[in-house]
């Protein structure tokens, strides 16, 4: 399958959307670093399991045991993707990689004065996982807001035997930086720390893998989320040692944890089914695996290729949009190092006020805010201490409206350059004035809408919803 066949392929592609004026669109969908729409291969594996759907494990029955069959068939399919040792690690399935994460936290055992190391740029969930458990210091950033490795290196030495685990992500989903994990987990190795790579926002736009067995920067933990592979389901997984997970009792307990429970004593079943606790997800599951197989089948260098080139037209053509702004890096020709993820502001136009318009006169999804990286968007936007207190103040009494930001288009492999050039219209209609509504914001949420607009009434999904 070639990338451009990719687009036929997500469901929902052709569906138009309305607009302000009453007239209709098809959608521009830039809002993939949040969540990817679903392949329909994937969603055609599901209907085809929900007619064969049973419970899973020490089932007897036919649909129980073909049911069994895909979901630990899944298991193998996104193991392989991760590049995980079939004889040393497991895959873990959580609901997201934000489950993932608070479930290694749990697990890593902490000894007294060890601490954690994350970087500036992280995802909330790549960061308040870590403060629950103990003392997290933070790898520093540069001037740009990429990964700086020598100050990684630096507080390794300077914490020389503390650091227990360091913890950082495949790609940023503000810029859209790479960084460069296998060179980071080989000093945290070296180092005697364990590393942890969040691969959310990595994996839908990079080939994925744990490292070969035995190098220095292979990676000891890996997570990633179905919802941002186009298999929006509800599944996510954890891979990482098999050994590590069968210490200790896990997070959650209950139903297929166990090996043998009495009245007095319970003994955990081995990983990765003592972290699986409850009736699992097996939809989110096989559909995980199904979008991975379609991926496979167009094959990831192509898919990051194409992406690329995307990024680049993007980028070239944004930075003729008078008074725009993109954080990070808006060089075209450095493709290597980001995936399409763009994040930028208008001058003189809130960010809320620019995703509003977008959406509601141009049928354009994107994102605007802090992206659940709060501490990473207010430093790339400079905000001092001053600033800081004013805003908070304000949200803290539920008052969003004046929450620093910025506006986020993202790409998928489905993405096209006709795509880019609506996004670059409406945003030059934007700074022109050339829009229909008279916006306002709602001080609750931050967002803005268009004064008149009966969203309820604009809001269907068919009969009965």
């Amino acid at each position: 399958m070639e990338v451009a066949a990719l687009r036929a392929q997500i469901v929902g592609i052709d569906r138009p959307v309305p607009l302000l004026d009453g007239s209709f669109k098809p959608y521009v969908y830039l809002d993939n670093a949040a969540s990817t729409p679903a392949l329909r291969p994937v969603q055609e594996k599901v209907n085809e399991l929900l007619e064969c759907y049973s419970s899973v494990h020490r089932g007897s029955g036919y649909k129980s045991l073909l049911t069994t069959d895909a979901y630990e068939r899944s298991r193998r399919i996104v193991a392989s993707f991760c590049g995980a040792d079939p004889v040393r690690d497991c895959v873990i399935f959580v609901k997201n990689t934000t489950e993932a994460i608070n479930k290694l936290a749990h697990r890593i055992s902490l000894q007294p004065g060890e601490v954690l190391l994350t970087t500036g740029m992280e995802h909330h969930s790549n960061d308040l996982p870590w403060r629950g458990r103990g003392q997290v210091e933070y790898i520093g950033l540069t001037q740009e807001g990429s990964l700086d490795l020598d100050d990684l290196d630096g507080k390794l030495r300077h914490l020389s035997g503390r650091v227990r685990l360091v913890a950082v992500t495949g790609a940023s989903n503000v810029t859209g930086f790479i960084n460069p994990l296998h060179e980071a987990a080989e000093l945290a190795h070296q180092a005697g720390a364990l590393f942890f790579a969040d691969c959310a926002q990595l994996a839908p736009h990079r080939l994925v893998s744990m490292g070969a067995a035995g190098s220095p920067g292979r990676l000891d933990f890996l997570a990633l989320s179905g919802h941002k592979l186009y298999a929006p389901f509800g599944s996510g997984v954890l891979v990482g040692p098999q050994d590590f997970f069968e210490c200790g009792p896990p997070d959650m307990v209950g139903g297929g944890t166990i090996e043998l429970v009495s009245r007095n004593e319970v003994f955990w079943a081995n990983a990765p089914e003592r972290d699986e606790a409850g009736s699992p997800n097996v939809i989110g599951a096989v559909a995980l695996a199904a979008a991975i197989q379609v991926l496979q089948k167009v094959g990831m260098e192509r898919i990051a290729a194409h992406e690329a080139s995307l990024t680049r037209y993007a980028l070239q053509r944004l930075a003729k949009v008078e008074g725009l702004r993109i954080y990070g890096s808006s060089d075209p020709e450095r493709l290597e190092d980001r995936v399409g993820v763009i994040a930028f502001d208008l001058s003189g136009v809130h960010h809320a006020k620019v995703a509003a318009i977008l959406s509601f006169e141009g049928g354009i999804a994107v994102r605007d805010g802090c992206f659940c990286a709060h501490p990473y968007v207010i430093d790339l936007l400079g905000v001092d201490r001053q600033g800081y207190e004013a805003f908070k103040d304000k949200a803290l009494h539920h008052d969003r409206s004046t929450l620093p930001g910025l506006v986020r288009a993202s790409f998928g492999c489905f993405s096209n350059e006709e795509d880019i050039n609506r996004l670059v219209e409406m945003l030059e209609r934007i700074v022109t004035g050339d829009y229909r509504g008279d916006y306002r914001c709602q001080a609750s949420s931050g967002s803005y809408f268009p004064i008149g607009l009966d969203l309820a009434a604009w809001l269907t999904l068919g009969s009965g919803l």
